[in-house]
């Protein structure tokens, strides 16, 4: 009788996985393809991070320098 048990589950769980597998595959992203590190590609993250920071600074600049709408009620 907990053969029969066992047996279920372990069935139950093998469907399960394909069933999850067939619909990981589906929706799943195309694959990432891996780069080698090396110096080329931490200069090009370093890079990327400046320029993302550069763009939030300015970003930041140009919303402070705005002025607040209600300001002038006082």
């Amino acid at each position: 009788m907990r053969t029969l048990g066992l047996v279920g589950l372990v069935l139950a769980l093998v469907i399960v996985g394909f069933t999850m597998k067939k619909h990981l595959a589906a929706v799943a992203p195309a694959p990432v393809v891996f780069q080698p590190s090396g110096e080329g590609s931490a200069a090009t993250v370093r890079t990327q991070s400046q320029q993302i920071q550069q763009q939030v600074r300015q970003q930041l600049d140009a919303a402070m320098s705005q002025p607040r709408p209600g300001a002038d009620d006082n």
